[in-house]
């Protein structure tokens, strides 16, 4: 038996029947083809699924779809306007703070609620507030340093 959820993502408003037991990634990913959404661990533990519910970041694997009803979810495909990269991507494009790129789009969602409560973070505000990000390839260090370009940009 399925359940109504309705809720706007990337401000478009979507209204989906599913089993009760979706997950918020799943409902991304498999019903609404937002894949830069990705699945990493399924624990929460690796921030791959980050996405921003009502404003603030969120982990998509830990929440059920219904969870998120009448929300507002952003996901990394609604980061960019006109088609232009947002300034918190074009610095992690930049400074090269990607490798294999399967983390970014965690860690970007991440960065910008970071940035949107520390607006010129230290180096160790940024190494705190991504820990629930993993990167298996980049050691962070221009991780950091993209976090920190992306601020500024930001600020201008």
């Amino acid at each position: 038996m399925g359940i109504t959820v309705s809720m706007t993502v990337n401000g478009q408003a979507v209204t989906a029947e599913l089993d009760p037991r979706t997950l918020l990634v799943q409902f991304l990913r498999e019903y609404r083809q937002l894949t830069g959404t990705h699945v990493g661990c399924d624990t929460g533990q690796c921030g791959a699924c980050t996405v921003h519910l009502d404003g603030r970041a969120v982990k998509a694997c830990n929440i059920l779809a219904v969870q998120a009803q009448g929300a507002q979810i952003l996901t990394i495909e609604g980061v960019a306007a006109n088609s232009e990269l947002h300034p918190m991507q074009a610095a992690f494009r930049d400074h090269h703070g990607l490798q294999c790129g399967f983390c970014t789009p965690g860690m970007v969602m991440n960065a910008l609620e970071l940035v949107r409560k520390h607006p010129d973070p230290s180096e160790e505000t940024i190494r705190a507030g991504l820990d629930g990000n993993l990167c298996r390839c980049t050691g962070y260090h221009n991780i950091v340093k993209a976090v920190q370009a992306g601020a500024a940009a930001m600020k201008r």
